[in-house]
């Protein structure tokens, strides 16, 4: 990483210092460009050992001691890569982390930091939950570079000026704006439909559904519902369940880019931390008043869909009980002429004579 990066840097008289490494590139800046520098160096390494492309030692040699020559292959070939790479970089008078941070890192936090860039993020969380398929791990591990890059900027500008702003450099979409909002009550925030579930169910399915989900809704999980309901392959459900996080971004971004509400800094809640808890510790009092709104609104948005949904699960229930009591008095029916054929062959068996009647 650090053959990777630039090796001067500028002081504030607009000298240039050769031969060291801004602590900048360690930061925000070089995110990115140490996740891919992380991802190479993984897979090279394990590409040696799965080949058995190594030193090896003797048996009687200490495993600590063998451990590292098994290193040394992997490592110098990796060194040597590393040191192409910034050959190639350094005949263009620049290296592999700025061309990252400029070309992919740079392009990308400006295009997360617009509202069709935000709306791409909060439905496709969801989008792919509908096909069960873990949307939360999946678009994170592409956009957490980025919100944690944005995160790691708003406080610096913090540090350098006391407050951050839009005016002064400061980005919307953030690690907190994804994690406490894109992703508030698990993703598609069906909190609204957990509510229903507690309160208004009809349907032993919904009301069981919201006793066992309602306690890891709170804290943001909701597999329990999304599987159990299930809104996996629900098109009724998916609905809600694509919109609500998409109204969710677009009233913040809206919130934040007018002034009403401040923008994150770098603290950061844990994305199990309980909606109006986790704004009051990443914004203040007025992100988690601005959260319980967006708690009434998911309950909104879900209730009529929900109510569908659960007048065709009662309506199932009930047409499953029916068929259980018809089965059940076919059943009496079946038992009852049984009963009237065993007595009626008892009977037949006690009037008729025996071998010494006769």
């Amino acid at each position: 990483m650090i053959l990777l990066s630039p090796m001067q840097a500028a002081t504030e008289a607009g000298e240039v210092v050769a031969d060291v490494v801004p602590l900048v590139w360690t930061g925000a800046q070089g995110m990115v460009g140490g996740i891919l520098v992380a991802y190479f160096v993984s897979i090279t390494y394990c590409w040696f050992l799965r080949r058995n492309i190594t030193i090896k030692m003797p048996d009687g040699v200490p495993p600590n001691v063998a451990t590292a020559f098994t290193a040394l292959i992997p490592g110098a070939a990796i060194m040597t890569i590393a040191g192409v790479v910034f050959g190639i970089f350094y005949a263009f008078e620049t290296t592999m982390i700025e061309t990252i941070y400029n070309v992919i890192q740079t392009p990308l936090q400006g295009l997360s930091d617009t509202l069709p860039g935000i709306l791409v993020v909060a439905f496709l969380i969801p989008f792919l939950w509908f096909f069960g398929v873990h949307g939360s791990s999946i678009v994170s591990g592409v956009m957490s570079p980025i919100a944690l890059s944005n995160t790691a900027a708003n406080q610096a500008i913090v540090d350098a000026q006391g407050i951050v702003t839009l005016e002064n450099g400061g980005r919307i979409f953030t690690q907190q704006f994804l994690d406490n909002y894109v992703n508030m009550t698990g993703a598609g925030v069906t909190i609204g439909l957990v509510v229903y579930m507690l309160f208004w169910a009809k349907s032993t399915q919904f009301k069981t559904l919201g006793r066992l989900g309602g306690a890891p809704a709170v804290f943001n999980i909701n597999e329990p519902i999304t599987f159990g309901t299930p809104i996996v392959m629900n098109p009724l459900l998916a609905v809600p369940f694509f919109l609500t996080p998409m109204i969710n971004s677009t009233l913040l971004y809206f919130g934040m880019s007018t002034g009403l509400l401040p923008l994150f800094t770098g603290v950061i809640a844990p994305w199990t931390t309980p909606p109006i808890l986790s704004g009051l510790i990443i914004g203040g009092w007025r992100h988690a008043v601005f959260q319980a709104v967006l708690l009434v609104l998911a309950i909104a948005i879900y209730y009529v869909f929900a109510r569908a949904a659960d007048q065709m699960a009662y309506a199932d229930e009930l047409a499953a009980h029916e068929e259980h009591e018809v089965e059940a008095a076919e059943h009496e029916r079946e038992q009852a002429e049984l009963e009237a054929l065993r007595r009626e062959h008892v009977a037949d068996a006690a009037g008729k004579p025996t071998d010494t009647e006769h």
